[in-house]
């Protein structure tokens, strides 16, 4: 049996415990979540590598799962662009089902591995694209079927999931395993499992990222100003940059296209 499909001794009689017991046991079990990526950093540092290479040769990431899996997927590709003002096409996410699965489950999508071969075709992945197939059994069929289909395509294959020895991780260059163990609730790896992902995704995307020049320092420095609170932060980044007053600052973007980049370099330059 899977791992992430067995009984959590810990919790066999959540039914009985108190609301504190509860919560304790839930944020207990969290720690493992936690300890499971540490144990995978290895993996995971490979992965950015390769991610952050395709980046620089104009190469394209795709995040690809069904129900949880999918969302987290779609989640962390929706938060690139605006965290680091990078094209809607740069990093993209892929759920079975479609965009209507983001909200209402579909859990039959995730057994048509045609679907997911049918869908990476439709966004294009072509050589040089990275793909990563996030399944935390390790075993859905739309998942697999889109990772050969991608292999087949010259991309770089990648398996994201939290049991070793599974069909994605045969079909991919690369697999990353989070052992997150048994959850909370019998098989629900929307918990433990799903937790771990997201944070494997965050850091695969957020790594990358850094190595292609959008962060200076600790600072997102590629940020559009789309809306109030990003303008905001905008002016308050190249404050500190510049060691510049608030309207200082805003004055630079203003001279400079709105650009972080630009109006730091303005700066330097007239000093």
């Amino acid at each position: 049996m899977l791992k992430t499909e067995m009984r959590n001794e810990k919790t066999k009689h959540i039914d009985k415990m108190s609301v504190h017991e509860m919560v304790s046991v839930m944020c207990e079990e969290n720690y493992h979540a936690v300890k499971a990526v540490e144990q995978a950093s290895k993996q995971i540092e490979k992965v950015v590598e390769v991610i952050a290479e395709s980046f620089q040769k104009g190469g394209r990431l795709f995040f690809i799962g069904a129900g949880t899996s999918g969302r987290l997927g779609v989640l962390d590709a929706a938060e690139c662009p605006p965290t680091f003002g990078v094209d809607y096409d740069m990093v993209n996410g892929i759920i079975a089902g479609g965009d209507d699965c983001m909200r209402r489950a579909a859990e039959g999508a995730e057994d048509k591995a045609e679907k997911g071969a049918e869908d990476i075709k439709a966004n294009g992945v072509k050589s040089g694209d990275v793909v990563v197939g996030i399944s935390v059994a390790g075993g859905a069929a739309y998942v697999e079927g889109a990772l050969k289909m991608a292999r087949s395509l010259g991309a770089v294959t990648v398996s994201l999931s939290s049991n070793y020895g599974t069909k994605i991780e045969a079909v991919s260059d690369y697999a990353i395993v989070t052992d997150t163990g048994a959850e909370v609730i019998t098989g629900s790896t929307r918990l433990k499992a799903g937790t771990a992902h997201k944070m494997v995704l965050n850091i695969l995307t957020t790594c990358s990222m850094v190595k292609m020049g959008y962060v200076y320092e600790n600072m997102m420095i590629n940020l559009r100003p789309s809306n109030i609170k990003l303008t905001d932060r905008m002016v308050r980044i190249v404050t500190e940059i510049c060691d510049c007053d608030y309207e200082k600052a805003k004055e630079l973007l203003e001279q400079n296209d709105w650009s972080i980049r630009k109006a730091v370099e303005f700066d330097k330059g007239n000093r």
